[in-house]
């Protein structure tokens, strides 16, 4: 296994710019905020709450598919936090999810997905098995451009939440105002799954197995699981793919 790939696992969620931005084939372009709304009619919002933010994921993900360019709107959702999910992607990194949190506001980006997206994006997301699709209704959603929104689509976790000292772990790279629970690091977030399922092992050791062994990702992820916490927000309706 390359540094390349280690690298990858330990800088998710990887760069999220300031701005809003489009993604086009294998670039993107950062909109002023002077810049006029890009035409969303005929694409469904769905959060992006980890990832799905940056534009290196995005090119990753879309690359060579030809589905044209995806408007991605920075937002700010009010009483939600962006916490890590208690299971190991196949790359080796501690994904997220949305958790509900009363009095927090968290600043994360709207994907604005044609259907031929949406089902490229499925197809990263719902095949493991890890994330539901689904509607989140009732919420408060201000975009940089445009009103705000009371619903949209988002994938969430089917494994909840993971916790520490019984409190979900939110992420450090994502901004929160009234941010309740503690956040970390990928890198510290990676440390404290080791220190569970395995003590004392050097961390590019554990996780260098994380990425090969498909079986030491599914141990790993029910260790996690053992005491996490189920999504907790009744206005959350999964939709069947």
């Amino acid at each position: 296994m390359s540094l390349d790939t280690l690298r990858r696992a330990l800088s998710y969620p990887y760069e999220i710019p300031a701005n809003s931005y489009v993604v086009n084939g294998k670039t993107h372009q950062e909109l002023t905020p002077c810049a006029p709304m890009p035409d969303v009619s005929g694409r469904r919002p769905v959060l992006a709450v980890g990832s799905n933010q940056s534009p290196e994921q995005l090119i990753r993900k879309f690359n060579g598919s030809n589905l044209g360019p995806i408007p991605v709107i920075r937002a700010r959702l009010k009483d939600f936090d962006i916490v890590y999910s208690p299971h190991v992607a196949s790359y080796g990194s501690i994904p997220a999810t949305l958790r509900h949190s009363p009095g927090t506001r968290v600043t994360l980006f709207v994907n604005w997905l044609t259907p031929e997206q949406v089902a490229r994006m499925h197809e990263t997301e719902i095949p493991t098995g890890n994330y539901h699709f689904g509607k989140l209704d009732g919420i408060e959603l201000q975009l940089d451009f445009g009103p705000a929104m009371t619903s949209t689509y988002v994938y969430s976790s089917r494994r909840g939440s993971l916790t520490r000292d019984g409190f979900p772990v939110a992420l450090a790279a994502v901004r929160a105002e009234n941010r309740i629970w503690p956040s970390l690091s990928q890198e510290e977030i990676q440390n404290h799954a080791r220190d569970i399922t395995a003590p004392g092992q050097p961390l590019e050791t554990f996780m260098r197995a994380a990425i090969e062994d498909v079986s030491a990702r599914q141990d790993r992820t029910r260790a996690l699981m053992s005491d996490g916490l189920r999504f907790n927000y009744p206005g959350f309706t999964p939709i069947k793919i």
